[in-house]
């Protein structure tokens, strides 16, 4: 094998769920920053699609293994064959409304997934020699939800806040966290843990609030909001997130973790009621207009969070990083994003998702 090889090789990182909302963004963002090769291993759920990474086809610095991080053989082999100086882990079945309704899948792949990826690296860390054992990172994306519910006038979560999860989803996540810190203080590995607020942007599922209320405003279809609205988020926008794990992957201390959020917190109805105004200009010659005639409150989902708060003056203070999209404008990207590729969500509102949508919010 050339020297050339080598070195290429020792540059790659191994991502999971790069095909879905986030990781997809991430994927792109690291081609077109660090330009060092990328294997991305993802099942392609419902949630994951290769036609985000379109860009990316024909580069010879771009692989994309379809699998599961439960496939601990597959893991194994592509970490031999990559020799991977990093992995990023984002895999992870992440709609709190579907783990309410079906929880397996969740234990799954954010618990079981999480634990066969730690233990094969573990075997992969071993047989590598001290030097390249030292670069290695393992960077492990969980959520603010492993938190819990925050009150009104409550300090926002930090680093040290105790974990309280509060549904399915959350407890797999907080599980996993877990685990990641357990190997890093029982087997040394060397680990990174983050934990984002909400994110939204291009790629991101219709299923979730911002693009579910976009897509239906458009078709004039009821906008469900949960309870009385009142709920309260921090909202990041998918490009400001990526760019902070890339901060924490090149900056970040073995063994820590760092909040991530984009200093916006924000009503679930005053997210609807932006994205109706911003539409109302947009699209003025829709069906029903203003579009906030369609807002229709929804019976509350069981256990829904009161408010999440993220204060990341951690990963400011120790590794530089700040958002730089304020709320206003990273909406407004998000929704002409949305606009502008109707061929793309055509292609992931299937069937399947119209009886998802009919039967949830029924």
């Amino acid at each position: 094998m050339a020297v050339q090889d080598l070195f290429r090789m020792e540059q790659t990182i191994l991502i999971t769920g790069g095909a879905g909302f986030i990781g997809s963004n991430f994927v792109l963002q690291w081609m077109n920053c660090e330009r060092t090769p990328v294997v991305n291993l993802d099942k392609l759920t419902y949630a994951g699609n290769p036609r985000n990474l379109k860009p990316l086809s024909g580069n010879a610095s771009y692989i994309f293994q379809q699998g599961d991080i439960c496939d601990r053989e597959l893991v194994r082999r592509l970490l031999e064959r990559h020799r991977p100086r990093a992995i990023v882990h984002f895999a992870a079945e992440s709609h709190v409304d579907r783990s309410i309704r079906g929880p397996d899948d969740f234990i799954s792949t954010n618990v079981t997934g999480t634990f066969s990826l730690l233990e094969e690296t573990r075997a992969y860390l071993s047989a590598l020699p001290a030097e390249n054992r030292s670069r290695f990172r393992f960077l492990h994306v969980s959520t603010d939800e492993v938190y819990g519910s925050l009150g009104l006038e409550d300090p926002a979560f930090c680093e040290t806040t105790p974990y309280a999860p509060n549904s399915p989803y959350s407890a797999s996540k907080a599980a996993a966290d877990h685990l990641v810190r357990a190997y890093h203080h029982t087997y040394g590995l060397p680990t990174l843990t983050t934990n984002c607020s909400n994110n939204y942007g291009p790629f991101q599922f219709p299923e979730k609030l911002i693009p579910l209320m976009i897509l239906n405003a458009c078709q004039a279809k009821p906008l469900p909001v949960y309870g009385d609205g009142q709920n309260v988020r921090d909202w990041l926008f998918v490009e400001d997130h990526c760019e902070a794990v890339r901060t924490v992957l090149a900056k970040g201390k073995v063994g820590e973790t760092y909040n991530i959020g984009g200093y916006s917190e924000k009503k679930n109805l005053e997210i609807v009621e932006t994205v109706c105004s911003a539409l109302d200009e947009l699209r003025p010659n829709d069906p029903v207009v203003p579009h906030n005639n369609l807002i229709t409150f929804v019976k509350d989902r069981p256990g829904h969070d009161r408010r999440y708060a993220i204060d990341a003056r951690k990963i400011h203070r120790d590794l530089g990083w700040k958002p730089r999209e304020t709320f206003e404008t990273g909406i407004r990207k998000t929704i002409q994003w949305y606009l502008a590729n109707d061929e793309w969500l055509q292609s992931v509102t299937t069937g399947a998702y119209h009886q998802w949508v009919a039967t949830h919010y029924s």
